[in-house]
């Protein structure tokens, strides 16, 4: 009989060091999603992430529904598909002002798809569903398919764009994330749209006012599954024209942490800035 107990108790912690060690490697696996390094407040206001890039292009004359793109994206190859953003400027702009975060956002472990809208007057619904074709094709595209997580899909734009952004969010709730940049917009309220949402604003935006259009469409849009509101201290409506890293750090971080579902990225975005000089206003539901 002590022989078959200690059989039994013998078996009973193989079982039990078995379930442990099981439990302890499933805790440390990385989310599916989750690419590159642990982020720093540093990293992610680096000018370079960590990831080199390349760039491909489609034509006025190829683009199914919009003007053109410059496609930018990861060279590496090794961690599986990234997720896919695409971005829209504003009035008569072309998307050559927004290369500078296209780049950035990329370099972070994204592929983005920075078009030219059809018209440079376009309005922000014609926008919304060209920021939307622009994915479509982008995610059919020989060149990065097969990098592209058709799954994992955002927008983001600036000023007209930016009411794009919202507008594409309320036409295709599965998108994983939009960032409207001073955005302007005729309609102020987008209560349908449960994409989750950063909208950046500029205090000293005088073109779309943050009290008129960036706080409203914050506002309209429901607490769940998170919205935030960020505003550039000091900063005019042309704030996204120019390399701006609190603009991009918030941006990556939003997009890391919806898009990729990258846990990581949280803290930096929910709760958010505490102590940032460059940001004049931040509120969010997602904390």
């Amino acid at each position: 009989m002590p022989t078959v107990r200690r059989r039994f108790l013998f078996l009973v912690t193989l079982v039990t060091a078995g379930l442990l060690f099981g439990s302890q490697a499933h805790a440390e696996e990385p989310p599916t999603h989750q690419r590159g390094p642990a982020p720093t407040a540093a990293s992610i206001a680096a000018e370079q992430g960590p990831f080199t890039i390349s760039q491909a292009s489609i034509s006025g004359s190829d683009a199914e529904g919009f003007g053109g793109a410059d496609i930018y994206y990861p060279t590496d190859t090794s961690q599986g598909r990234f997720g896919a953003v695409a971005m829209s400027t504003g009035f008569i702009a072309q998307r050559s002002s927004l290369k500078w975060l296209a780049a950035r956002l990329a370099s972070h472990g994204f592929v983005v798809v920075n078009i030219n809208t059809k018209t440079r007057g376009d309005q922000p619904a014609h926008r919304g569903r060209q920021l939307l074709a622009a994915l479509d094709q982008a995610t059919q595209d020989g060149r990065v398919r097969d990098r592209i997580d058709p799954g994992r899909l955002a927008v983001l734009g600036y000023s007209l764009g930016g009411g794009g952004a919202l507008e594409a969010g309320r036409l295709r709730p599965s998108l994983k994330a939009a960032v409207p940049l001073t955005p302007w917009s005729t309609t102020l309220s987008f209560p349908e749209n449960r994409v989750p949402t950063m909208i950046i604003g500029a205090e000293l935006d005088t073109v779309a006012p943050v009290d008129l259009q960036a706080k409203p469409f914050y506002r309209s849009l429901p607490d769940s599954p998170g919205k935030a509101y960020l505003e550039l201290d000091d900063a005019t409506h042309f704030a996204p024209f120019f390399a701006n890293s609190t603009m991009a750090k918030y941006s990556v971080a939003w997009l890391k942490l919806f898009v990729d579902d990258d846990q990581r990225y949280r803290r930096f975005v929910c709760p958010g800035p505490a102590h940032d000089r460059s940001v004049s206003d931040y509120r969010n539901t997602c904390s």
